[in-house]
């Protein structure tokens, strides 16, 4: 069940890990940190479009399309920025409530761009 806050709806980290993981995935979660944090650390499986891309009119990967989207950045205020524009795109997106700092926190899997253990940048 997603929270409903006076910018849009959001999603806490435990709810967007179970939409976006394991065999029941049905939404991508979508980090829109800047390439530096991204490689840092990022939950396992995210897609990776930074948020001045979004910003600038780049579109989605193809592996978004169609998809809900669960959209993280850091601490969960760029991700408020995407959802709404994406939103606006027309597409069905929530952000996560706390961002990365959060997911890490509840002890969920954070990994660097090499595949090893990461940390939020």
């Amino acid at each position: 069940m997603f929270l409903f806050r006076r910018n849009g709806p959001r999603a806490t980290v435990d709810e967007a890990r179970s939409r976006t993981s394991g065999d029941r995935a049905d939404a991508v979660l979508l980090d829109v940190r800047e390439k530096p944090e991204w490689a840092a650390g990022h939950a396992p499986g995210a897609v990776h479009v930074p948020l001045t891309k979004l910003i600038s009119g780049a579109a989605l990967p193809a592996e978004t399309e169609g998809r809900p989207l669960v959209v993280i950045c850091r601490s969960g205020h760029r991700s408020q920025q995407a959802a709404k524009l994406l939103t606006e795109r027309g597409a069905q997106a929530v952000d996560v409530e706390g961002g990365m700092n959060a997911w890490a926190a509840a002890g969920h899997p954070v990994v660097d761009g090499r595949g090893n253990s990461g940390h939020i940048a």
